[in-house]
């Protein structure tokens, strides 16, 4: 990575969307991050969701809260409004949705990450984005570094199960 560029963190509930230049980090477990690059423009983000809906029951501000996928998505909608692009003209990358809490579950069928990951790939899919990349699930942490000047992203896995003989793995995704 180059030295002298924007580095910016998110952390649960914070998008971004930026311009060449831009690394954009995070850290992963049960919640997702959804990365999206425009190829031409060299453009892109970010998001960092915690659920995949804001549960029943809680306030709804006026304001987007990005620790829920579907107002996350929304806050993606914006900012394609704002740079006059559509989706179709984006790739999208899906990264995390790791079973954490061994049993914790969002409903009776489905743990967090799972709920989180499948929510992630509605949405995208429901928007238009080609989706070029899915690293989801399993049992660890992942920790993804995006490029926007290319759309590269690094991620660092490192898993929490005890059976698993590996320590993880690095890699870059293009």
């Amino acid at each position: 990575m180059e030295q002298g560029v924007r580095k910016v963190f998110l952390h649960p509930g914070d998008f971004v969307f930026g311009e060449p230049g831009t690394h954009v980090h995070t850290v992963l477990g049960s919640c997702i991050a959804i990365c999206l690059w425009h190829p031409v423009l060299r453009i892109g983000g970010m998001c960092h969701f915690v659920l995949p809906f804001r549960p029943s029951g809680e306030s709804k501000s006026e304001d987007l809260d990005g620790r829920y996928g579907e107002e996350a998505m929304k806050m993606f909608d914006r900012a394609l409004k704002l740079h006059q692009t559509n989706y179709k003209e984006y790739q999208a990358k899906i990264f995390g949705g790791a079973n954490m809490f061994k049993g914790t579950k969002v409903s009776k069928d489905a743990l967090i990450g799972e709920k989180n990951a499948d929510k992630a790939m509605q949405l995208i899919m429901n928007r238009g984005a080609a989706i070029t990349v899915v690293h989801v699930g399993e049992q660890g942490h992942r920790r993804i570094v995006m490029d926007i000047t290319t759309g590269d992203v690094w991620v660092k896995y490192k898993s929490d199960n005890p059976d698993e003989r590996s320590m993880g793995s690095q890699s870059g995704i293009n």
